[in-house]
Protein backbone atom coordinates (compact mmCIF):
# COMPACT_ATOMS: atom_id res chain seq x y z
CA UNK A 1 0.00 0.00 0.00
CA UNK A 2 1.32 3.40 -0.96
CA UNK A 3 1.62 5.86 1.90
CA UNK A 4 2.20 9.52 1.11
CA UNK A 5 4.82 11.55 2.94
CA UNK A 6 2.45 13.48 5.20
CA UNK A 7 0.59 10.32 6.13
CA UNK A 8 3.85 8.53 6.80
CA UNK A 9 4.92 11.26 9.22
CA UNK A 10 1.59 11.04 11.06
CA UNK A 11 1.66 7.25 11.28
CA UNK A 12 5.26 7.18 12.44
CA UNK A 13 4.27 9.44 15.32
CA UNK A 14 1.17 7.35 16.00
CA UNK A 15 3.18 4.11 15.93
CA UNK A 16 5.42 5.43 18.69
CA UNK A 17 2.57 6.58 20.89
CA UNK A 18 -0.03 3.84 20.38
CA UNK A 19 1.46 0.45 21.24
CA UNK A 20 -1.88 -0.69 22.67
CA UNK A 21 -3.32 -0.62 19.17
CA UNK A 22 -0.60 -2.78 17.70
CA UNK A 23 0.49 0.08 15.42
CA UNK A 24 4.12 -0.87 15.74
CA UNK A 25 5.12 0.05 12.22
CA UNK A 26 3.82 1.22 8.89
CA UNK A 27 3.60 -2.24 7.33
CA UNK A 28 1.41 -3.54 10.15
CA UNK A 29 -0.85 -0.51 10.00
CA UNK A 30 -1.09 -0.73 6.22
CA UNK A 31 -2.22 -4.36 6.59
CA UNK A 32 -4.94 -3.31 9.02
CA UNK A 33 -6.07 -0.50 6.76
CA UNK A 34 -6.27 -2.98 3.88
CA UNK A 35 -8.70 -5.07 5.92
CA UNK A 36 -6.38 -7.94 6.83
CA UNK A 37 -5.45 -7.60 10.51
CA UNK A 38 -2.97 -10.43 10.22
CA UNK A 39 -1.01 -8.79 7.44
CA UNK A 40 -0.31 -12.25 6.02
CA UNK A 41 -1.99 -15.27 4.45
CA UNK A 42 -5.77 -15.69 4.74
CA UNK A 43 -7.10 -17.67 7.70
CA UNK A 44 -7.64 -21.37 6.87
CA UNK A 45 -11.18 -21.92 5.59
CA UNK A 46 -11.77 -24.94 7.82
CA UNK A 47 -11.06 -22.87 10.93
CA UNK A 48 -13.46 -20.04 10.16
CA UNK A 49 -16.34 -19.72 12.60
CA UNK A 50 -19.89 -19.85 11.24
CA UNK A 51 -22.06 -16.78 11.76
CA UNK A 52 -25.85 -16.76 11.50
CA UNK A 53 -27.52 -13.38 10.97
CA UNK A 54 -30.73 -13.07 12.98
CA UNK A 55 -32.85 -10.42 11.28
CA UNK A 56 -32.39 -9.71 7.58
CA UNK A 57 -33.10 -6.00 7.42
CA UNK A 58 -31.13 -3.28 5.70
CA UNK A 59 -28.08 -3.45 7.96
CA UNK A 60 -27.70 -7.20 7.54
CA UNK A 61 -28.29 -7.04 3.81
CA UNK A 62 -26.18 -4.01 2.94
CA UNK A 63 -23.39 -4.13 5.53
CA UNK A 64 -22.98 -7.35 7.52
CA UNK A 65 -23.45 -9.95 4.79
CA UNK A 66 -21.06 -8.20 2.36
CA UNK A 67 -18.56 -7.72 5.20
CA UNK A 68 -18.65 -11.43 6.01
CA UNK A 69 -17.38 -12.10 2.50
CA UNK A 70 -14.25 -10.14 3.44
CA UNK A 71 -13.62 -11.59 6.90
CA UNK A 72 -10.59 -13.72 7.70
CA UNK A 73 -11.82 -15.69 10.71
CA UNK A 74 -15.54 -16.14 10.16
CA UNK A 75 -18.10 -16.68 7.41
CA UNK A 76 -21.81 -16.33 6.78
CA UNK A 77 -23.10 -19.82 7.52
CA UNK A 78 -26.79 -19.33 8.26
CA UNK A 79 -29.77 -17.03 8.57
CA UNK A 80 -32.67 -16.64 11.01
CA UNK A 81 -35.63 -14.63 9.75
CA UNK A 82 -39.29 -13.98 10.43
CA UNK A 83 -39.91 -13.12 6.79
CA UNK A 84 -40.17 -16.30 4.66
CA UNK A 85 -40.11 -14.37 1.37
CA UNK A 86 -36.53 -13.28 2.07
CA UNK A 87 -35.17 -16.81 2.31
CA UNK A 88 -34.88 -17.58 -1.40
CA UNK A 89 -32.82 -14.49 -2.19
CA UNK A 90 -30.36 -15.09 0.64
CA UNK A 91 -30.13 -18.82 0.01
CA UNK A 92 -29.23 -18.29 -3.62
CA UNK A 93 -26.89 -15.33 -3.19
CA UNK A 94 -24.85 -16.77 -0.32
CA UNK A 95 -25.23 -20.51 -1.04
CA UNK A 96 -26.77 -21.18 2.38
CA UNK A 97 -27.90 -24.80 2.81
CA UNK A 98 -31.46 -25.51 3.93
CA UNK A 99 -30.25 -26.99 7.22
CA UNK A 100 -28.77 -23.60 8.18
CA UNK A 101 -31.95 -21.61 7.56
CA UNK A 102 -34.17 -20.94 10.58
CA UNK A 103 -37.17 -18.88 11.58
CA UNK A 104 -38.01 -17.35 14.93
CA UNK A 105 -40.13 -20.33 15.92
CA UNK A 106 -37.57 -23.09 15.33
CA UNK A 107 -34.34 -21.20 16.03
CA UNK A 108 -33.81 -22.96 19.37
CA UNK A 109 -32.98 -26.13 17.44
CA UNK A 110 -29.84 -24.37 16.19
CA UNK A 111 -28.16 -25.83 19.27
CA UNK A 112 -27.77 -29.08 17.29
CA UNK A 113 -26.08 -27.38 14.33
CA UNK A 114 -22.26 -27.38 14.55
CA UNK A 115 -22.04 -25.12 11.47
CA UNK A 116 -23.19 -22.15 13.56
CA UNK A 117 -20.85 -20.76 16.22
CA UNK A 118 -22.05 -17.15 16.50
CA UNK A 119 -25.48 -15.57 16.20
CA UNK A 120 -25.55 -11.88 15.29
CA UNK A 121 -28.78 -10.28 16.57
CA UNK A 122 -29.90 -7.53 14.17
CA UNK A 123 -33.55 -6.94 15.15
CA UNK A 124 -35.43 -3.86 16.36
CA UNK A 125 -34.06 -2.76 19.74
CA UNK A 126 -36.88 -4.13 21.90
CA UNK A 127 -36.18 -7.67 20.66
CA UNK A 128 -32.44 -7.67 21.37
CA UNK A 129 -32.85 -9.19 24.82
CA UNK A 130 -35.26 -11.92 23.74
CA UNK A 131 -33.09 -13.24 20.94
CA UNK A 132 -29.76 -12.78 22.69
CA UNK A 133 -31.02 -14.88 25.58
CA UNK A 134 -32.44 -17.53 23.24
CA UNK A 135 -29.20 -17.65 21.27
CA UNK A 136 -27.13 -18.11 24.42
CA UNK A 137 -29.43 -20.84 25.71
CA UNK A 138 -29.02 -22.54 22.32
CA UNK A 139 -25.29 -22.70 23.01
CA UNK A 140 -24.10 -19.99 20.64
CA UNK A 141 -21.88 -16.96 21.15
CA UNK A 142 -23.66 -13.67 20.49
CA UNK A 143 -23.04 -10.33 18.86
CA UNK A 144 -25.90 -7.94 19.56
CA UNK A 145 -26.46 -4.71 17.69
CA UNK A 146 -26.56 -1.41 19.53
CA UNK A 147 -28.18 -0.14 21.63
CA UNK A 148 -27.86 -3.33 23.64
CA UNK A 149 -31.48 -3.10 24.85
CA UNK A 150 -34.19 -0.59 25.66
CA UNK A 151 -33.74 -0.77 29.44
CA UNK A 152 -31.16 -1.67 32.06
CA UNK A 153 -32.98 -4.75 33.30
CA UNK A 154 -32.88 -6.40 29.88
CA UNK A 155 -29.15 -5.67 29.55
CA UNK A 156 -28.47 -7.36 32.87
CA UNK A 157 -30.56 -10.38 31.86
CA UNK A 158 -28.63 -10.70 28.59
CA UNK A 159 -25.29 -10.66 30.39
CA UNK A 160 -26.50 -13.21 32.94
CA UNK A 161 -27.86 -15.55 30.25
CA UNK A 162 -24.59 -15.57 28.31
CA UNK A 163 -22.54 -16.14 31.45
CA UNK A 164 -24.83 -18.98 32.55
CA UNK A 165 -24.43 -20.60 29.14
CA UNK A 166 -20.67 -20.08 29.11
CA UNK A 167 -20.92 -18.05 25.90
CA UNK A 168 -19.38 -14.73 24.91
CA UNK A 169 -21.42 -11.60 24.34
CA UNK A 170 -20.24 -8.67 22.24
CA UNK A 171 -22.02 -5.45 21.25
CA UNK A 172 -21.88 -4.22 17.64
CA UNK A 173 -19.72 -1.17 18.32
CA UNK A 174 -17.96 -1.24 14.95
CA UNK A 175 -16.09 2.03 15.51
CA UNK A 176 -13.89 0.40 18.16
CA UNK A 177 -12.21 -1.31 15.19
CA UNK A 178 -11.98 1.77 12.98
CA UNK A 179 -8.49 3.37 12.88
CA UNK A 180 -9.62 7.00 13.15
CA UNK A 181 -11.60 6.25 16.29
CA UNK A 182 -8.90 4.02 17.70
CA UNK A 183 -6.53 6.95 17.25
CA UNK A 184 -8.94 9.18 19.20
CA UNK A 185 -8.98 6.63 22.01
CA UNK A 186 -5.23 6.66 22.27
CA UNK A 187 -4.92 10.44 21.92
CA UNK A 188 -7.12 10.74 24.98
CA UNK A 189 -5.17 8.14 26.95
CA UNK A 190 -1.79 9.62 26.06
CA UNK A 191 -3.03 13.23 26.30
CA UNK A 192 -1.40 13.95 22.95
CA UNK A 193 -2.78 17.48 22.98
CA UNK A 194 -2.82 17.95 26.73
CA UNK A 195 -5.70 17.08 29.05
CA UNK A 196 -9.05 16.82 27.27
CA UNK A 197 -11.13 19.90 28.05
CA UNK A 198 -14.09 19.87 25.66
CA UNK A 199 -15.74 17.33 23.38
CA UNK A 200 -18.36 18.05 20.73
CA UNK A 201 -20.36 15.09 19.40
CA UNK A 202 -23.21 15.42 16.92
CA UNK A 203 -25.07 12.75 14.99
CA UNK A 204 -28.24 13.76 13.16
CA UNK A 205 -30.03 12.70 9.99
CA UNK A 206 -33.45 12.84 8.41
CA UNK A 207 -35.75 9.97 9.29
CA UNK A 208 -38.59 8.87 7.02
CA UNK A 209 -42.12 8.31 8.28
CA UNK A 210 -43.53 4.90 9.08
CA UNK A 211 -40.32 3.11 10.13
CA UNK A 212 -39.99 1.05 13.29
CA UNK A 213 -37.48 3.52 14.73
CA UNK A 214 -40.36 5.96 15.30
CA UNK A 215 -42.30 3.32 17.27
CA UNK A 216 -41.30 3.73 20.93
CA UNK A 217 -42.31 0.19 21.86
CA UNK A 218 -39.93 -1.29 19.28
CA UNK A 219 -37.12 1.29 19.38
CA UNK A 220 -37.12 2.37 23.02
CA UNK A 221 -36.87 6.01 21.93
CA UNK A 222 -35.96 8.25 19.03
CA UNK A 223 -32.64 9.52 17.70
CA UNK A 224 -30.97 9.21 21.11
CA UNK A 225 -31.26 5.40 21.00
CA UNK A 226 -30.33 5.16 17.33
CA UNK A 227 -27.79 7.93 16.63
CA UNK A 228 -27.09 9.45 20.01
CA UNK A 229 -25.41 6.33 21.28
CA UNK A 230 -22.55 7.12 18.90
CA UNK A 231 -22.21 10.49 20.63
CA UNK A 232 -22.13 8.77 24.02
CA UNK A 233 -19.55 6.27 22.84
CA UNK A 234 -17.39 8.90 21.15
CA UNK A 235 -17.46 11.17 24.18
CA UNK A 236 -16.59 8.39 26.61
CA UNK A 237 -13.65 6.95 24.71
CA UNK A 238 -12.38 10.40 23.78
CA UNK A 239 -12.43 11.41 27.43
CA UNK A 240 -10.97 8.08 28.49
CA UNK A 241 -13.37 7.94 31.44
CA UNK A 242 -16.99 7.36 32.33
CA UNK A 243 -19.17 10.45 32.80
CA UNK A 244 -20.24 11.42 36.31
CA UNK A 245 -23.19 13.67 35.45
CA UNK A 246 -25.60 14.31 32.61
CA UNK A 247 -27.88 17.22 31.73
CA UNK A 248 -30.32 17.20 28.81
CA UNK A 249 -33.08 19.06 27.01
CA UNK A 250 -35.46 17.74 24.38
CA UNK A 251 -35.90 19.95 21.36
CA UNK A 252 -39.24 21.17 19.96
CA UNK A 253 -41.23 19.00 17.57
CA UNK A 254 -41.83 20.57 14.18
CA UNK A 255 -43.70 17.47 12.98
CA UNK A 256 -45.90 16.35 15.86
CA UNK A 257 -47.53 13.56 13.85
CA UNK A 258 -44.26 12.02 12.73
CA UNK A 259 -42.67 12.26 16.18
CA UNK A 260 -45.78 11.43 18.19
CA UNK A 261 -44.03 8.67 20.18
CA UNK A 262 -40.37 9.66 20.23
CA UNK A 263 -38.23 12.77 20.51
CA UNK A 264 -37.37 14.68 17.36
CA UNK A 265 -34.10 15.95 18.81
CA UNK A 266 -32.26 16.08 22.09
CA UNK A 267 -29.22 17.98 23.35
CA UNK A 268 -27.26 16.62 26.29
CA UNK A 269 -24.11 17.33 28.22
CA UNK A 270 -21.81 14.78 29.84
CA UNK A 271 -19.50 15.87 32.64
CA UNK A 272 -16.34 13.86 33.28
CA UNK A 273 -13.89 13.62 36.18
CA UNK A 274 -11.26 16.33 35.99
CA UNK A 275 -13.58 18.87 34.42
CA UNK A 276 -13.83 17.66 30.82
CA UNK A 277 -17.24 18.26 29.25
CA UNK A 278 -19.01 16.82 26.20
CA UNK A 279 -21.71 18.75 24.38
CA UNK A 280 -23.81 16.30 22.37
CA UNK A 281 -26.71 16.63 19.96
CA UNK A 282 -28.75 14.08 18.08
CA UNK A 283 -31.82 14.53 15.89
CA UNK A 284 -33.99 12.96 13.22
CA UNK A 285 -33.98 16.25 11.30
CA UNK A 286 -31.10 18.02 9.61
CA UNK A 287 -27.63 16.61 9.18
CA UNK A 288 -24.68 16.40 11.55
CA UNK A 289 -21.87 13.88 11.81
CA UNK A 290 -18.99 15.16 13.90
CA UNK A 291 -16.69 14.32 16.79
CA UNK A 292 -14.27 17.00 17.97
CA UNK A 293 -11.92 17.00 20.95
CA UNK A 294 -10.20 20.08 22.30
CA UNK A 295 -7.17 19.67 24.54
CA UNK A 296 -5.02 22.18 26.30
CA UNK A 297 -2.46 22.36 23.48
CA UNK A 298 -4.48 21.48 20.37
CA UNK A 299 -7.54 19.78 18.89
CA UNK A 300 -8.54 16.84 16.69
CA UNK A 301 -11.80 16.02 14.94
CA UNK A 302 -13.62 13.64 12.64
CA UNK A 303 -16.16 14.82 10.08
CA UNK A 304 -17.93 12.74 9.00
CA UNK A 305 -17.31 10.73 12.15
CA UNK A 306 -19.73 7.80 12.33
CA UNK A 307 -20.33 6.66 8.74
CA UNK A 308 -19.63 3.15 7.45
CA UNK A 309 -17.06 4.65 5.07
CA UNK A 310 -15.57 8.01 4.19
CA UNK A 311 -14.53 9.05 7.70
CA UNK A 312 -12.12 11.98 7.59
CA UNK A 313 -9.87 13.17 10.39
CA UNK A 314 -7.69 16.15 11.05
CA UNK A 315 -5.82 17.71 13.94
CA UNK A 316 -4.56 21.17 14.73
CA UNK A 317 -1.36 20.00 13.00
CA UNK A 318 -3.07 18.92 9.77
CA UNK A 319 -4.92 15.97 8.17
CA UNK A 320 -4.61 12.56 9.82
CA UNK A 321 -4.19 10.84 6.46
CA UNK A 322 -5.64 7.55 7.68
CA UNK A 323 -7.49 5.41 5.15
CA UNK A 324 -10.87 3.84 5.77
CA UNK A 325 -11.42 0.13 6.43
CA UNK A 326 -14.31 -2.32 6.35
CA UNK A 327 -15.41 -1.71 9.93
CA UNK A 328 -17.85 -4.60 10.20
CA UNK A 329 -15.36 -7.13 8.80
CA UNK A 330 -12.75 -6.13 11.39
CA UNK A 331 -15.38 -6.12 14.14
CA UNK A 332 -16.61 -9.64 13.38
CA UNK A 333 -13.11 -10.99 12.82
CA UNK A 334 -12.03 -9.64 16.19
CA UNK A 335 -14.93 -11.37 17.93
CA UNK A 336 -14.18 -14.62 16.13
CA UNK A 337 -10.59 -14.30 17.29
CA UNK A 338 -11.82 -13.79 20.86
CA UNK A 339 -13.95 -16.93 20.65
CA UNK A 340 -11.22 -19.01 19.03
CA UNK A 341 -8.54 -17.94 21.48
CA UNK A 342 -10.72 -17.43 24.55
CA UNK A 343 -9.89 -13.73 24.83
CA UNK A 344 -12.20 -11.03 26.21
CA UNK A 345 -13.88 -8.84 23.62
CA UNK A 346 -13.11 -5.11 23.75
CA UNK A 347 -16.85 -4.38 23.35
CA UNK A 348 -18.53 -6.64 25.96
CA UNK A 349 -22.07 -6.67 27.25
CA UNK A 350 -20.95 -4.69 30.26
CA UNK A 351 -20.06 -1.79 27.95
CA UNK A 352 -23.50 -1.98 26.37
CA UNK A 353 -25.08 -1.97 29.84
CA UNK A 354 -23.08 1.11 30.82
CA UNK A 355 -24.22 2.96 27.72
CA UNK A 356 -27.88 2.10 28.25
CA UNK A 357 -27.58 3.45 31.79
CA UNK A 358 -26.27 6.71 30.31
CA UNK A 359 -29.06 6.84 27.70
CA UNK A 360 -31.70 6.32 30.39
CA UNK A 361 -30.11 9.07 32.45
CA UNK A 362 -30.25 11.43 29.46
CA UNK A 363 -33.99 10.81 29.12
CA UNK A 364 -34.46 11.33 32.87
CA UNK A 365 -32.51 14.59 32.80
CA UNK A 366 -34.57 15.85 29.86
CA UNK A 367 -37.84 14.83 31.51
CA UNK A 368 -37.05 16.40 34.90
CA UNK A 369 -34.98 19.36 33.62
CA UNK A 370 -32.46 18.49 36.33
CA UNK A 371 -28.91 17.08 36.14
CA UNK A 372 -28.64 13.38 36.89
CA UNK A 373 -25.60 12.01 38.72
CA UNK A 374 -24.12 8.83 37.29
CA UNK A 375 -22.48 6.03 39.24
CA UNK A 376 -21.02 3.73 36.62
Amino acid sequence: MKIDFHRRQFLQQAALTMPALGLIGLDELAAQVAGNPEGGAPFPQDKKLGVALLGLGKYSEEQLAPALEKTQRCRLAGIITGTPEKVGKWKEKYKIPDKNIYNYQNMDSIRDNPDIDIIYVVTPNSLHATYTIRAAKAGKHVICEKPMATNVKDCEAMISACKAAGKMLSIGYRLHFEPHHRTFMEFGKKQMYGPVQKIVAENSQEMEKGVWRLDRERSGGGPLMDLGIYCVQGAVYSAGANPIRVSAKEGPKTDVDKFAEVEQSIDFQLDFPGGAMANCRTAYVGKGNRLRVEGKTGWYELEPAYEYAGIKGKTSQGPMGIENVNQQALQMDDFADCVLNKKPTRVPGEMGLRDVKILMAVYEAARTAKPVDLKL
